[in-house]
């Protein structure tokens, strides 16, 4: 028998609900977990061992009393520290925030408690999701618990490790141009970037607000369609949220009744040349890519060469929108209302400066100058409408694509996970994102997959499937498919 602590979503469901394991054993042996391999990996930024507890307790009672809130009520998830959860830490890993305890739950952590869900703890980040490597906290390095000595990516580097390290069954991460897909691949899980408001962003500290989109972080494809269902649905609280159909009985029911079958017959998959001319994809990531795209051609998916001609541009596209936005996002916080306030200040205008200056950490500072300047007098035409328009261009192209194809491959990182400190060049780890930026600036939908290890670095490497909007059925598809096939003995 799988050990409790190394559970799926799906196995940990089946446990609870035929009386094998109670919410209360099961969250011990993840506590128990943590506190093995914690001290190594530094996933959390906060764990309320009390509280789990407790959650657990009630979870127990309800099943008792023929009562459970669903299927997955008492199993733990943990939350990406930039998720709001009432009564809990949101520090967003930036000093600014050091104290914060959020008064109000996230849409995502509202429905999360409505389903029973214990939530486990708090994950590190990337200082208000910027960055790629988990480098950037302000309180702590994750580790890669594939290898202590490299990152787990970014910014959702505590989220992927904790699902990787069998700290959680499944956690939450936010993607702004990558930061659930390039960990996930880092740390050979599977990681979800859904469509572009099928999940509501209340409650998410907004980094930047027409790009970010909340999604899981799992151990298998079914447990991330799993929680898509519980997340996902229009939401009054986020004008930005679309009231998108999911498949009758939800993407793991889908998911479910494919696996009787799990033929790709007819299935169209766009290759696109721009993902493989990239300089500085390894020989370890184009050989397990090489590999995944046989195995999708033995369950009977057809290849098409396509073209995303404006992909070139993404990078420097996104460094202009994503900066404008946060520059504009982050002025909230002033050392006025909430958040630190530096002890030196003397008048209103040094408790802006000193406050900030010191509670931002480099990273946070170079990005809201870099997009207050393309947002200032002068450049705002120059650099912030034109990266806008295209963006336009961008996400025609992913229009046009879909002609031709239903589903687009590529890898999600050029290399495997980079040791620490190996970037220390903010250009060089910028790159780390250079074949998933583009998909936030379309608005579709990604999903990261384990494919295979680089047999030089001895690392995961995860492939990169995209489908239209609202398409995470026939994305959730395709990617079980590869999964039970890559499994196969």
């Amino acid at each position: 028998m799988t050990e409790l602590h190394a559970l799926t979503l799906r196995q940990a469901a089946e446990l609870l609900a035929d009386g094998s394991v109670t919410s209360s054993k099961l969250c011990d042996a993840y506590l128990a977990r943590i506190a093995e391999v914690e001290p190594a990996v530094q996933a959390l930024l906060s764990l309320d061992a009390d509280a789990v507890r407790n959650q657990a307790k009630e979870s127990d009672a309800r099943r008792a009393a023929g009562k459970a809130l669903g299927p997955f009520d008492g199993i733990p998830v943990t939350l990406k520290d930039n998720i709001a959860a009432k009564g809990y830490p949101c520090t967003c890993a930036s000093k600014i925030l050091r104290g914060f305890v959020s008064p109000y739950d996230a849409t995502v952590t509202e429905k999360l408690r409505n389903a029973g869900f214990v939530l486990m703890g708090r994950a590190n980040m990337d200082e208000f999701a910027m960055g790629s490597s988990c480098e950037n906290s302000a309180y702590q390095k994750t580790k890669n618990p594939r290898n202590y000595d490299c990152v787990p990516g970014g910014s959702s580097g505590g989220s992927a490790a904790a699902v990787a390290a069998d700290e959680t069954v499944i956690a939450l991460g936010s993607d702004t141009g990558g930061s659930i897909r390039q960990p996930a691949a880092f740390c050979g899980v599977v990681g979800v970037k859904p469509t572009y408001g099928r999940v509501s962003r209340f409650g998410l500290v907004a980094f930047a607000s027409s790009l970010d989109q909340i999604g899981p972080m799992s151990k298998t494809v079914y447990d991330s369609a799993a929680m898509l269902d519980v997340i996902c649905g229009i939401d009054p609280k986020d004008t930005t949220s679309l009231p998108a159909p999911v498949p009758e009985g939800g993407f793991a029911k889908n998911l479910e009744d494919f696996e009787k079958a799990p033929s790709l017959k007819g299935l169209r998959i766009g290759v696109p040349k721009e993902y493989f001319e990239v300089e500085g994809i390894s020989d370890g990531v184009g050989k397990v890519c090489a590999e995944a795209k046989e195995k999708l051609r033995s369950l009977g998916a057809e290849f098409v060469d396509i073209s995303l001609p404006h992909t070139k541009y993404a990078m420097a596209c996104y460094y202009i929108i994503a900066p404008a936005e946060a520059s504009a996002n982050l002025a909230r916080f002033d050392g006025i209302r909430y958040g630190y306030r530096s002890p030196n200040a003397t008048d209103l205008i040094s408790t802006y400066l000193d406050s900030r200056g010191e509670g931002f950490g480099p990273e946070v500072t170079r990005r809201i100058m870099l997009g207050t300047y393309v947002l200032s007098s002068g450049y705002y035409d120059a650099y912030y409408v034109r990266a806008q328009k295209v963006r336009t261009l961008i996400r025609k192209d992913f229009t046009e694509a879909f002609r031709s194809c239903d589903v687009i491959f590529t890898p999600v990182t050029p290399a495997t996970a980079f040791r620490f400190g190996e970037k220390s060049d903010p250009m060089q780890m910028y790159l780390s994102d250079v074949f998933t930026t583009a998909l936030n600036l379309a608005g579709t939908c990604g999903i990261s997959v384990p494919a295979g290890t680089d047999k030089t670095t001895k690392m995961p490497v995860g492939i990169q499937l995209i489908a239209p909007d609202l398409a995470e059925s026939r994305m959730f598809r395709t990617a079980r498919a590869f999964e039970l096939e890559r499994d196969k003995v």
